[in-house]
């Protein structure tokens, strides 16, 4: 399953603005205030919607009126739209899944909520799960491609009218396209690691599964991959001993009192060291490393400038480390501000955002003939970057 299209409207800076076509590995560039951080926040915002409610992901968020676009009335209210591609029936279906939210008395609601795709070849897509504030029906036999629309089953529901529909019927594998989206959702991460939350001795009882967001947990997802995925565990080190010289060996260590602590040893010393000891950049390179080689992989990746710590010449290997992760399966977003790791990275794969009359555009760096020509004699994306050459991204 990949994400094909985002479209939002009304949504912070984003007045109405869209990524489509969206490669496996698509990286946004940006000067700062441009809407990078508020794109990949599109992606924390859903989730909470769907782990909690509307309202609350909203009030976490300084309320509607605070998410809502400055100057836009709030009877248009928000729109989210995702396009993702989906297998159903032995065929890959393009599913739009739309949001609308609005404010009524006061209180944020569901003003709409669709899923929708076509059945066949020709005609409109086909509403699958259809709601408005609470109320609405989703179809319960939406594979049996051999009933026309109308005799399909259709089961009608009520829910919360700040509750997303999906959230209670995407728990049930009738639903196939509900569930695989609600299932997306759940497993997404956005990444907001740091450095010193990564670093020193942690309980080693707690959440082990996957990387946290901020990679508070990085010790015990180690130990996990070290006992239970050794192979797993052994490519990761094999990766560190490529990209950071001396290197040699890392090792989750239990201490004493019952806590777990990282062990790097370096080829010239015969004594490791512990994790407080070691750089910003080997942590955080090896915690990248523990997340892209997850043996249970996350379908979406949102990773923000992840050349913080990092020595430039690393950016290049962990742009391949990404594409790798892409070409596994998942797809991965990335926002940078590093030249260095705009070099490693293919025409279709770059969009950059800019600020016009107060509002967010998005452009595509293979969409402008000056960049595009310039890629095909042979130049890098982050030299052309640094001369100007993408329209309006300087903040001078």
């Amino acid at each position: 399953m990949r994400i094909e299209s985002l479209r939002l409207r009304n949504f912070k800076g984003f007045r109405d603005a869209s990524l489509a076509d969206m490669p496996r590995l698509c990286v946004v560039v940006g000067a700062n205030g441009t809407g990078k951080s508020t794109l990949f926040g599109v992606f924390g915002f859903l989730k909470d919607c769907l782990l909690f409610n509307v309202r609350q992901a909203l009030v976490q968020r300084g309320g509607f009126r605070e998410v809502l676009t400055r100057g836009v009335s709030p009877a248009e209210g928000i729109e989210i739209e995702i396009k993702f591609r989906l297998e159903i029936a032995g065929v890959q279906r393009l599913v739009t899944y739309l949001l609308h939210l609005g404010e009524e008395r006061g209180r944020p609601v569901v003003l709409h909520e669709v899923l929708r795709y076509k059945r066949g070849r020709y005609g409109s897509p086909f509403h699958f799960l259809d709601f408005r504030r609470g109320v609405g029906y989703a179809i319960t036999n939406e594979e049996d491609f051999n009933r026309p629309d109308e005799e399909l089953d259709r089961e009608e529901q009520r829910v919360d009218p700040d509750t997303l529909a999906i959230s209670g019927l995407g728990q049930f594998e009738r639903f196939k396209a509900a569930n695989a989206f609600r299932r997306l959702i759940e497993n997404w991460h956005v990444s907001d690691f740091h450095i010193s939350a990564a670093r020193g001795t942690k309980d080693a009882i707690g959440m082990e599964d996957h990387l946290s967001v901020t990679g508070d947990n990085l010790q015990r997802v180690a130990r996990n991959i070290y006992e239970n995925h050794p192979q797993v565990f052994e490519h990761i080190v094999q990766r560190m001993r490529e990209r950071v010289p001396g290197v040699t060996e890392v090792t989750p260590k239990p201490t004493e009192d019952g806590r777990l602590l990282l062990q790097f040893r370096d080829g010239a010393f015969v004594d490791p060291f512990i994790d407080r000891y070691v750089s910003d950049g080997t942590i955080k390179m090896f915690a990248y490393l523990v997340l892209l080689h997850d043996p249970q992989p996350h379908p979406l990746l949102c990773v923000e400038e992840p050349e913080n710590q990092l020595y430039p010449t690393l950016l290049w290997e962990l742009a391949e480390e990404f594409r790798d992760y892409a070409l596994r399966g998942g797809q991965v977003m990335v926002s940078t501000h590093s030249p260095d790791f705009l070099n490693a990275l293919r025409l279709d794969e770059v969009f950059w955002l800019v600020k016009h009359g107060g509002y967010t555009r998005v452009l595509r760096a293979r969409d402008d003939e000056q960049i595009a020509a310039y890629m095909a004699a042979g130049d890098q994306l982050g030299y052309l970057w640094k001369q100007g050459l993408f329209a309006g991204v300087d903040p001078a």
